[in-house]
């Protein structure tokens, strides 16, 4: 006997540009059936640039859904025909007023796969060029290059919540530890 579950159908309950709800019905290894809501996301780009002193360039924010303020990454939607990378690059410069340099992919991740089919491409350069303010300087209320080595007890303190920027923060202290 399989343990996985089976989605047998999903039909659709709420659409928008950016999301679909789908009602999903779901076999489990037992044969019982269960109805399951099922987010259906655009694909999400983000994009970070760690400067030679190991600082990487955040966004602080304020995000109203949780009441939360905290650390993040540039990010937003993949636009129908657009390369994901092109818009994590593209995300950065609205967000933060920096061009990247060559970006390269870091990890990808599924923040809340149980509920959502949202994918997160998290991708990081070595170097920024300052264009100008930015253009969507309402998404934050500051943009500032964070050292790397703080990122851990940025963390634990509450300061960096998001799932994306977690994982994507700690890979790169990680990977650029001395």
């Amino acid at each position: 006997m399989s343990s996985a579950w089976q989605n047998l159908s999903e039909r659709t309950v709420y659409e928008n540009p950016w999301l679909r709800v789908n009602l999903a019905d779901v076999q489990l290894p037992d044969g019982r059936h269960l109805d399951h809501y099922v987010l259906r996301q655009r694909p999400v780009a983000l994009a970070t640039t760690v400067n030679e002193r190991g600082e990487a360039l955040l966004i602080w924010r304020h995000r109203f859904i949780t009441d939360s303020w905290g650390w993040e990454l540039a990010a937003g939607v993949v636009e129908d025909g657009e390369r994901v990378e092109e818009a994590a690059a593209r995300e950065m410069l609205e967000e933060t007023g920096w061009r990247p340099g060559p970006l390269r992919h870091l990890l990808t991740v599924e923040p809340s796969n149980g509920l959502a089919d949202g994918r997160h491409h998290v991708y990081w350069s070595e170097s920024a060029e300052y264009v100008g303010h930015p253009e969507d300087d309402f998404e934050s209320e500051r943009r500032d290059w964070v050292p790397l080595s703080h990122v851990p007890d940025l963390v634990a303190k509450g300061e960096i919540r998001s799932a994306n920027a977690v994982a994507a923060l700690l890979l790169l202290h990680h990977l650029r530890r001395p």
